[in-house]
């Protein structure tokens, strides 16, 4: 009797597979966004505003629970650390800073994040959708594109090194610690910090759609590793990130019939069709407009800008703040604040308006 691996690699190809995994974590996602609140933008703007820190306590306990799956995996040989995306390439810290700064600004100019504005495609938002086709150009025209010459000019990607560049393997070769043990470890006592949090303590169901989307990373880890070591072609290993798949899913639409499904396809569409689950559920789908032509050009900047920062960070706010997080990537940390940064500084400037900036 075969066995569920051969099975499903006989039935279906190696792209179909990956896109399988992309779904399966992107609908959680796309769900823990509409029935959790689990939002970038919108944790910063309640920290920002001091409505309530909450959410961006869901983050905690998300980066806790993917950082504690993601060194499960490696631990039980089910992952390989240095052929993920985050480790298999070197730091360029100046491409963190710069490109943090600009997605996160971006961000705030937009009104969402890749990932947020599909999860608000999927409930019928229009301007959602314009930002998603303009974000996904414009990481495109940045990635291979007439400008990837010049950004790769500017911010260099090198190999990565004989010892990745991750805390955990920091910390272990210095210590001389198992790098899983340091990596659980971390991942433990971030959930612990968090729980300290009263008003998230009093939210069961915000730290269930925050472990919710904690898994999701793990799944994204899993799924292509598992594609990749039982297939025959060979890959790096991703998990979710929301910019240039977004690229590449319109390039998918565009030209499928030359073209391969991808997990990044797979993550976008099942975001969207997450966040439709999720609104059909609430019942909150409808259909929204921008009338506003001011409104719709801040957006399309934004938009522009966070395609281009997210391609130069190498990753967005769930690209480096979850999936780069989660193997502890030396760049995670440094490219989250940023994005932070940038965000505030954004979010001020709506308010005041262009001024100086006391």
């Amino acid at each position: 009797m075969q066995d569920l691996g051969t099975l499903l690699l006989d039935r279906f190809s190696e792209p179909t597979l990956l896109a399988f995994a992309g779904l399966f974590g992107g609908v959680l996602l796309g769900l823990a966004a509409r029935l959790g609140r689990f939002c970038t933008l919108g944790a910063i703007e309640d920290l920002y505003y001091g409505a309530t820190s909450v959410r961006f306590a869901m983050w905690g306990i998300a980066l806790g629970v993917a950082i504690i799956g993601t060194f499960g995996l490696s631990a039980a040989g089910l992952l390989t650390l240095s052929e993920t995306l985050y480790l298999s390439v070197g730091w360029n810290p100046t491409a963190s800073i710069v490109g943090g700064l600009m997605f996160g600004y971006g961000m705030a100019m937009a009104g969402n994040c890749g990932y947020g504005a599909l999860a608000r495609m999927g409930c019928g938002d229009l301007r959602s959708f314009m930002i998603v086709i303009v974000m996904g150009v414009s990481a495109y025209v940045a990635l291979g594109g007439p400008l990837s010459a010049l950004r790769l000019a500017m911010f260099p990607i090198s190999d990565a090194g004989a010892t990745p560049a991750s805390y955990a393997h920091l910390l272990g070769g210095h210590l001389g610690l198992d790098i899983h043990m340091v990596g659980m470890t971390i991942g433990t006592a971030l959930i612990m910090f968090t729980l300290f949090h009263k008003e998230l303590r009093a939210s069961p169901w915000s730290i269930f759609w925050g472990v919710v989307a904690g898994i999701a990373i793990v799944s994204g880890w899993a799924g292509t590793q598992w594609v990749t070591a039982h297939g025959f072609d060979r890959s790096i290993i991703l998990s979710h990130t929301f910019t240039a798949p977004v690229g590449e899913t319109l390039l998918y639409v565009m030209t499928s019939s030359g073209n391969t499904i991808s997990f990044g396809t797979g993550s976008v569409i099942g975001v969207v069709a997450g966040s439709l689950l999720g609104c059909l559920i609430k019942g909150h789908l409808r259909w929204e407009a921008c009338e506003d032509p001011r409104e719709l050009r801040r957006q399309m900047g934004g938009a522009v800008l966070m395609g281009f920062g997210a391609v130069i960070a190498i990753g967005c706010s769930v690209g480096q703040g979850l999936s780069a997080f989660s193997v502890l990537a030396y760049g995670a940390p440094v490219t989250l604040a940023c994005i932070v940064l940038g965000a505030a500084i954004g979010l001020r400037q709506l308010i005041v308006g262009f001024r100086r900036i006391d």
